[in-house]
């Protein structure tokens, strides 16, 4: 076998293979281990589908079964109940990060806003949101086009994860409308004040150093090649990547 190719150990698929479709009509499926490694494959390497080894299998056999999976968003549900251990973490952080869009991803129906892609002083980006416990384990994304304001998506994303009893997040998200809702919901607020605050609000700047762990779920992500840089034309396509990475990256 290369070493350079990607394959699920047995540890890991045994995680996966309780959450994958049984309800599919038609013909039986080709080997489902072998298809999903070619999918890792792609995702990490960043290469075109069309260039997946053939140790994987025809390239479009691997291509429509992340494409019509995704349609069904059944790489969010793998991601869903791994990442649904009994008890929500007390203590989270929360943050965001821009992904390069490339010129390949232009194009998708409705429209760039409708495909999360926005316009800014860096080019065209998409932002990934991210709700990350202390073992630096997404629990939660949120797609958005690069334009969006983090505060703007705050409290969506907290909502995804009920029982947080503390929430980490750098200045940008220092708005009085997100520190009402975090204490509407019992939730202690450990953000720094912006610097234009006339009235500073004190942080517990101990526990504010643990906030360094949803930096480095993000480099880790990036370390995917089709994470790092967009290549779908759909939002939902890169959401789906990003779920399944995820889910292999941190979950099983």
């Amino acid at each position: 076998m290369d070493t350079n190719l990607f394959w699920f150990r047995d540890e890991q698929w045994a995680k996966i293979v309780p959450h994958l479709p049984t309800n599919q009509p038609g013909p039986q499926r080709g080997d489902d281990r072998r298809i999903l490694s070619g999918i890792m494959h792609v995702l990490t390497a960043g290469c075109r589908w069309k260039d997946c080894p053939k140790e994987y299998g025809p390239f479009k056999t691997v291509y429509n079964r992340f494409v019509r999976w995704s349609e069904r968003g059944i790489w969010q549900k793998i991601f869903e109940h791994a990442a649904a251990p009994e008890e929500a973490p007390e203590q989270a952080a929360l943050d965001s990060t821009h992904v390069k869009v490339h010129r390949c991803a232009a194009g998708g129906q409705g429209g760039p806003e409708a495909q999360a892609i926005g316009l800014t002083k860096g080019g065209r980006n998409s932002k990934i949101h991210a709700i990350v416990d202390p073992f630096c384990r997404p629990w939660a994304f949120i797609l958005t086009p690069g334009n969006t304001a983090d505060c703007v998506m705050a409290e969506a994303c907290v909502s995804l994860v009920p029982g947080i009893k503390e929430l980490l997040a750098d200045k940008g998200y220092d708005t009085d409308a997100i520190r009402t809702f975090l204490k509407e919901h019992g939730i202690k607020a450990t953000i720094p004040s912006k610097s234009n605050r006339k009235k500073k609000i004190r942080h517990d700047k101990q526990a504010y150093k643990g906030r360094n762990v949803v930096e480095r779920c993000f480099c880790r992500l990036k370390d995917f090649r089709r994470i790092a840089t967009r290549y779908d034309k759909l939002a939902q396509n890169f959401l789906s990547a990003l779920c399944l990475v995820a889910t292999v990256a941190f979950w099983i």
